[in-house]
């Protein structure tokens, strides 16, 4: 079992979560496996995947060695305990939910709570998250962050939505801790498709410009 340092140790190095919104519970270990292949190991199964719970017991049983297997989308405590009993390592929610904080921190499990405003970014650093997920990000983008930032460098930030090859070296020179990755990098005709070997290379594509922004 990785202790709570080594998971946030990876999930911000090389910093690119992949936010999995499938289609099917039974896309989940070959999509997985796919984005390991391009070196992308942070992979958030959200809650709006078909039979997620058990698609994250089956991923983590697989991928255990080779993968950061999460739960995205959590909106309550239940949804919370249930995803980490069955393995997930680390927990996002959209929303400002603190009383998602000291379940997870029990557990040893790093949380991340989405925050719009600079008033909810503190008040999801206060009440312990271990990152703020700034979503939707499309509409404020890495001026914002870094304006945010300015003030607050204490917070650990991760843009969700708008974030693609062409803004990610913004976002991560503006000093976000990592960035969640969804329909640009796991798009709608991958998972229409299967296309597995397409996910591997854009994954590649991604780590890529991440190690390019950060040198």
């Amino acid at each position: 079992m990785r202790s709570k340092s080594d998971i946030i140790s990876r999930l911000t190095n090389p910093g690119i979560i992949a936010v999995v919104r499938a289609k099917r519970a039974d896309q989940i270990i070959p999509l997985a496996e796919a984005l390991v292949a391009g070196g992308i190991i942070a992979v958030e199964v959200t809650m709006t995947t078909p039979n997620a719970i058990a698609a994250i017991t089956q991923a983590r049983k697989k991928l255990a060695d080779r993968a950061l297997i999460g739960v995205g989308t959590v909106l309550d405590i239940a949804t919370c305990r249930a995803a980490i009993e069955a393995g997930a390592e680390f927990v996002v929610s959209p929303i400002l939910r603190p009383e998602l904080v000291p379940v997870c921190h029990a557990a040893g499990v790093p949380v991340m709570l989405g925050a719009y405003t600079p008033t909810e970014a503190q008040l999801a650093h206060e009440a312990g998250a271990d990152f703020v997920k700034i979503f939707p990000a499309d509409g404020l983008g890495p001026k914002f962050i870094r304006n945010l930032l300015a003030p607050l460098p204490h917070l650990r930030l991760v843009p969700t939505g708008g974030v693609d090859l062409h803004t990610i070296a913004d976002f991560l020179q503006a000093g976000c801790a990592a960035v969640g990755a969804g329909g640009s990098l796991i798009s709608a005709k991958i998972l229409e498709t299967d296309d597995w070997p397409e996910l591997t290379r854009r994954a590649q594509e991604w780590i890529a410009a991440s190690r390019l922004a950060r040198k």
